[in-house]
């Protein structure tokens, strides 16, 4: 798969309309009970990020944009600005031996939890704590996988956990351009669909 490492104009992203969505089929019985099956274990973000674009100069960068990642074909990164910050994030615990973790949120609400892994952490936001220690060195974070790396493995039973910002990695979900002339030097897309992969 290919990905290209840059961020959506995060000022047209601000106006996006959107967010998770699920894949549920649903079976009706002649009782009136119905059967639900979930098939996809976390959600799928989705956006439509045409709200966003609120004068000319705004197109003018969508539409480089969208040339430079060829429509549907290269992945690129998307904030969320309805959640794009973890806070003290659990991240597992130590053992003596594991040097690397994943960055991941958790969501739960009553009892159902969801642990959504984060792939695209935002350069410079990350910091992870041991046993609730900030530590300011002897660490990595991979801004392209997620992946925070100690260089000496957390010792057995330390908590581990981090304060980080992140972006979601999409592409865009039309290969044409609908851009329609308004008045002069004024144009409108009105529909620009954004989804998230998986990576």
């Amino acid at each position: 798969m290919t990905f290209h490492e840059v961020q959506f104009p995060p000022d047209i992203a601000y106006g996006a309309s959107g967010g998770p969505e699920y894949l549920t089929s649903v079976v009706s019985m002649a009782s009136g009970y119905e059967q639900r099956n979930a098939n996809w274990s976390a959600a799928r973000l989705k956006w439509n990020v045409a709200s966003g674009l609120k004068h000319q100069t705004q197109l003018n960068t969508l539409i480089a944009f969208f040339r430079a990642r060829k429509g549907k074909a290269y992945g690129f990164r998307f904030k969320d600005w309805t959640d794009y910050k973890a806070t003290a994030q659990a991240l597992g615990a130590g053992d003596g031996t594991t040097k690397d973790f994943q960055l991941v949120k958790s969501y739960s609400s009553g009892v159902g939890v969801e642990t959504r892994t984060i792939t695209k952490p935002v350069l410079g936001t990350v910091m992870p704590y041991l046993g609730g220690v900030k530590q300011t060195s002897g660490w990595s974070i991979n801004t392209a996988t997620g992946v925070l790396t100690f260089t000496v493995a957390p010792a057995q039973g330390v908590a581990v956990t981090a304060d980080f910002e992140f972006d979601v990695p999409v592409r865009f979900d039309t290969d044409s351009m609908a851009v329609s002339i308004e008045q002069f030097d004024l144009h409108q897309w009105s529909d620009i669909p954004v989804i998230e992969i998986r990576v």
